[in-house]
């Protein structure tokens, strides 16, 4: 059989502390034409994909110091990696394909390992990933597209409301804002889902620099105060003296992007009482980041989010059963950027009762900022 139609060859590492084993492997892929990098360990793996993500990885399950599982664990959590389909080989009995595929493996094949299976479940894999791969691209032209006619109409729109074209009366002004409005949502909308789609595959690039949070968070709230105007709703900021939890270490404009998200969620989903935003320093012991870490509570009376809704919260294009909800983009973008600061983003919520999203940052990653 031909290599994967219509396509260039493909990149396969195949993981396995047996030569024997990856010497068979390499010889069945070769055949298909596929280009087959071998590996006998898990961490010469990650190295290799961190070097240059694969087309597949065909990962043997039993191997010293770290197995399939916790490999495949470690790829499916890096959110810089594009998808990359994994085959898991396998000796074991049903048991260890659940364990798999909770993992985040694509398929098993069993020992002894069928030539003819194996290079069918490779085709099978790569032409999964082709598809995903295609609607990716889609989607992300299709974003640019949209996104060209609709910045030319929003300038148009803002001229037409200054009077540049002619005298407007007030039922077009108020024509004009409206649809001005309703043109910037539509932008709004595309800007994240193209922010999305970079950091799905890889290719945002952040800027590490120091900067004051608290004269980030007084910005932010000063920004959104006109959505409070209509509502008996007071807004505070706590952020404790010291200096230690006024800088912070990374991308200012990608975090102003997540705290704005949630402090107009906040805003958005509370008609009265109260929405807070506490900063505080805590310790957290970690050998990858440092061990200061800054606390940012947003922290809200409003409508609360139910347990059902919390489970997928920040999964791309999740909608609440609420009439106020958005396009299910804004959260999901928050955990993407929040991980690529090697922090954590938490909820706690009742319904009728408030919510709480809690993002941990570290405060002063000096490995970070050196590095970009």
């Amino acid at each position: 059989m031909s290599s994967l139609a219509g396509s260039k060859t493909n990149y396969i590492l195949a993981v396995d502390d047996l030569p024997d084993n990856l010497f068979l492997l390499k010889l069945a892929l070769e055949q298909e034409g596929h280009n087959v990098v071998l590996v006998e360990d898990g961490k010469t793996a990650l190295e290799k994909i961190e070097a240059s993500p694969p087309n597949l990885v065909l990962l043997d399950v039993m191997m010293p110091e770290m197995d399939g599982y916790e490999v495949t664990k470690r790829i499916r959590s890096n959110p810089k990696y594009p998808y990359i389909p994994i085959l898991l080989i396998t000796a074991h009995e049903q048991s260890s394909v659940v364990e798999g595929l909770d993992a985040g493996a694509d398929d098993f094949i069993r020992k002894p390992v069928q030539i003819d299976e194996l290079q069918a479940r490779v085709r099978s894999l790569l032409r999964l990933k082709q598809s995903i791969d295609q609607r990716e691209n889609f989607v992300r032209c299709l974003t640019h597209d949209l996104r060209t006619p609709l910045v030319a109409a929003d300038r148009v729109l803002n001229l037409m409301q200054q009077g540049v074209f002619g005298e407007i009366n007030s039922s077009m002004g108020e024509a004009i804002t409206s649809m001005i409005g309703s043109n910037k949502n539509l932008l709004d909308m595309l800007n994240t889902l193209l922010a999305v789609y970079a950091y799905d595959i890889g290719r945002k690039t952040l800027s590490f620099i120091p900067f004051d949070l608290h004269a980030l968070l007084k910005e932010i709230i000063a920004e959104l105060m006109p959505l409070v105007e209509d509502k008996s709703l007071k807004v505070n900021l706590n952020t404790p003296t010291q200096a230690t939890t006024k800088e912070l270490v990374g991308d200012r404009l990608e975090l102003r992007r997540v705290l704005t998200n949630l402090i107009a969620n906040a805003i958005k989903f509370t008609d009265e009482g109260m929405v807070e935003v506490n900063v505080s320093l805590i310790q957290k012991s970690n050998s990858n980041t440092a061990s200061n870490w800054i606390k940012i509570e947003i922290k809200d009376t409003g409508i609360g989010i139910s347990l059902e809704d919390q489970a997928t919260l920040f999964e791309a294009f999740h909608q609440g059963n609420h009439k106020r909800s958005g396009s299910g983009l804004g959260l999901h973008l928050c955990r993407q950027i929040v991980q690529a600061h090697e922090g954590t983003i938490t909820v706690e919520s009742q319904l009728n009762q408030g919510t709480v999203f809690t993002v941990c940052l570290p405060s002063n990653n000096k490995k970070k900022e050196s590095d970009r």
